[in-house]
C-alpha cells in the first residue's frame, strides 16, 4: 500500500479516536475540574488559539514549496527555502512571545467575571500555554516536511500515538489529583517530545538540510504571498469556532464559557464525520478542473459526493435531534435540577444541547458543499469566498455579543450560525452563476428519495422517544432501534444503486475473508 492511502487510513483513524476518545474524556475533565474551572480551561484555549494566528498559514506553505523543489529536484532551492523559512518562524515565536507577554497584563481587565483564585489559575494557564505556542509553531515545519515529502505514515502515526498516550496521562493525573494547570503541563510535555522525534525523523532519517544561501526580500515576500490565503481561511476558522469564547469571557462568568465549549465540540465531532469524506476529494477536482471538466460533470461529482454526505450527517443531526438532550444528561449531567460542580444541571444540559443543534442545522449546508470548497481550490477561485466569510463572521461576531448580553451562550451561536448561513447562500449564487454548477439539480438529486426517509425515520424516531428509562439502558435501547430503522429505510428506499454497492462492498469483503 502506498504512502498516501496508508496515510489516508490513518488520518481517519486519528479522526475517529479525537472524536471517541474526546467524547469520553470529557465528562472526566469535567467532573474533576469542575464547571468553572473547566470554562476558564476553554477561555484560555481559545485565547491561545487566537495567538497560535501568528503561524501566518506557514506550515501548510512548507508543504506546497517542499513538493515543487522536490519535483524540480533543486537540493539547493529546497535549502534555501527552510533556511529561510527558519528564520520566519524565529520572527514568529517571537511575535508570540510578546503578545503574550502584552495581553497577560490585560487579564484582569479582560476576564471581568473571574473572582482572584480564577484569574490566578487563568494567568498561569497562559503563561505555560504561550511558551508551548512559542515552541510548537516552529516546531510543525517537521510536520510540513515530512507531508511535501510524501511520508505520510511517519506523522500520522506519530498523531495516533501522541494522542492516546496523551489522554492515558490526563486520566492518571486527573486521579492523582491534577487540576487545570497540570493537564496544559502535559500537552506542553507531549509537545516537546512530538517535536523532538519529528526533528530526528527529519534530520537523520531524510537528511533534511536547514541552509541559508541567499536572504531575498523577493523570495521572502513570495512566500507569504502564498500563505496570505492560507493565513485569511485561518482567521475565518478562529471566528466561527473561537471567537464566541472571547467574548462571553468578557462578560460571563467562567461556568457558562464550559457550556459553551461543550456545545462546540459537539458541532466539531458532527462536521468531522463529513469531512473525512469530502477531504480525499481535493486531488479528484484539481483532476477534473486541469481536465478542463464542464459545470455539469462537476456538479455530477458534487451530487454524488454531497448526498453521501447528506445520508451520514442525517443519521448523526435525527440522532441528535430526537436523543441528544438525555445523551448530553449522562454524558456530563447531574440528572437533578441542580448540580454538584462537577456536573451539570438539566437547565444547563439543554443550553449545551440547543448549542449543539444550532451548530449543526447551520454547518450541514457548507459540510454537503465541501466539494465546491475543493472545485474553487482546484480553479484557484477562494479570493470571493474567503473575503465573504470574513465579512459575516465579523459581523456574526458582533451580532452574537449583542444577543449575548441578554441571551448568553445561546445568543452568541446564534449571531456566528446566521453568518455561515448567509455566507452559505450567496456562494450558491457564486458557484451557479461564475463556477457553471447546476445548484437546483444539486438540491433536486440530493434529496431525490433522501428526503421522504429523513422525515419517516425522525417521524418514527418521535414515537421510539417514548421507550421509558432515562438512564444509559433506554438511551442505547432507542439509539439502536433508531439505527435500525434508519439503515433499512435509507438502504430499502433513500440509496440508489451505486451507493448501496458502497456500502454493500466493505461487508462482502470481509464475510469473504472470514
Amino acid at each position: 500500500m502506498s504512502q498516501l492511502k496508508k496515510g489516508a487510513l490513518l488520518t481517519y483513524l486519528k479522526i475517529f479516536l479525537i472524536n471517541v476518545i474526546g467524547i469520553v474524556m470529557t465528562p472526566l475533565i469535567v467532573s474533576y475540574l469542575g464547571k468553572d474551572e473547566y470554562g476558564i480551561f476553554n477561555a484560555i484555549g481559545a485565547l491561545i488559539g487566537t495567538i497560535a494566528l501568528l503561524d501566518f498559514g506557514l506550515t501548510n506553505t512548507v508543504v506546497r514549496f517542499i513538493a515543487k523543489y522536490r519535483a524540480e529536484k533543486d537540493r539547493e532551492g529546497e535549502e534555501n527555502f527552510l533556511g529561510t523559512v527558519r528564520i520566519l518562524y524565529f520572527a514568529v515565536s517571537t511575535l508570540v512571545v510578546i503578545s503574550g507577554i502584552v495581553f497577560y497584563f490585560f487579564i484582569d481587565t479582560y476576564f471581568t467575571k473571574f473572582n482572584a483564585e480564577e484569574l490566578r489559575i487563568a494567568k498561569l494557564m497562559f503563561v505555560i500555554l504561550v511558551f508551548n505556542l512559542a515552541i510548537q509553531l516552529p516546531g510543525m515545519i517537521f510536520t510540513g516536511i515530512c507531508k511535501g515529502y510524501e511520508k505520510f505514515v511517519f506523522p500520522e502515526s506519530i498523531g495516533i500515538i501522541r494522542y492516546i498516550l496523551r489522554s492515558l496521562t490526563i486520566v492518571a493525573v486527573l486521579f492523582f489529583g491534577g487540576r487545570a494547570i497540570a493537564l496544559v503541563i502535559v500537552d506542553t510535555v507531549f509537545n516537546i517530545l512530538t517535536i523532538s522525534v519529528s526533528a530526528y525523523y527529519v534530520l537523520v532519517k531524510l537528511k533534511v538540510r536547514f541552509k541559508l544561501h541567499k536572504l531575498s526580500k523577493s523570495f521572502v515576500l513570495q512566500i507569504f504571498k502564498y500563505s496570505s490565503w492560507i493565513f485569511l481561511f485561518a482567521i475565518v476558522n478562529m471566528l466561527q469556532w473561537k471567537s464566541g469564547s472571547w467574548v462571553l469571557g468578557a462578560i460571563s462568568v467562567p461556568k457558562v464559557l464550559g457550556i459553551y465549549g461543550l456545545g462546540i465540540a459537539l458541532g466539531t465531532y458532527y462536521g468531522a464525520f463529513s469531512t473525512a469524506i469530502s477531504s480525499v476529494f481535493l486531488p479528484r477536482a484539481t483532476q477534473m478542473s486541469v481536465n478542463n471538466a464542464s459545470g455539469e460533470e462537476l456538479t455530477d461529482m458534487m451530487i454524488k459526493l454531497g448526498r453521501l454526505s447528506f445520508i451520514i450527517l442525517m443519521y448523526i443531526f435525527g440522532a441528535f435531534m430526537l436523543y441528544g438532550e438525555q445523551f448530553i444528561n449522562l454524558w456530563v449531567g447531574g440528572g437533578g435540577e441542580s448540580s454538584g460542580n462537577g456536573r451539570y444541571s438539566i437547565e444547563e444540559c439543554r443550553e449545551i444541547y440547543s448549542i449543539a443543534l444550532i451548530i449543526m442545522i447551520g454547518y450541514t449546508l457548507p459540510l454537503l458543499q465541501a466539494f465546491g470548497n475543493s472545485i474553487l481550490e482546484a480553479k484557484n477561485k477562494l479570493s470571493f469566498k474567503a473575503i465573504l466569510y470574513l465579512v459575516f463572521m465579523i459581523l456574526g461576531v458582533i451580532l452574537g455579543g449583542f444577543l449575548a448580553i441578554e441571551y448568553s451562550a445561546i445568543g452568541m451561536i446564534i449571531g456566528l450560525v446566521a453568518g455561515w448561513i448567509i455566507v452559505q447562500n450567496v456562494m450558491n449564487f457564486y458557484y451557479h452563476n461564475k463556477i457553471g454548477l447546476n445548484i437546483l439539480r444539486f438540491f433536486k438529486e440530493l434529496f431525490h428519495k433522501t428526503l421522504i426517509v429523513v422525515l419517516l425515520v425522525i417521524a418514527t424516531g418521535y414515537f421510539i422517544n417514548y421507550i421509558p428509562g432515562d438512564g444509559w439502558f433506554s438511551f442505547i435501547t432507542k439509539a439502536i432501534s433508531y439505527t435500525v430503522v434508519f439503515i433499512f429505510t435509507m438502504y430499502s428506499i433513500g440509496m440508489l444503486e451505486y451507493e448501496k454497492e458502497l456500502f454493500r462492498k466493505p461487508i462482502v469483503s470481509l464475510l469473504k475473508r472470514k
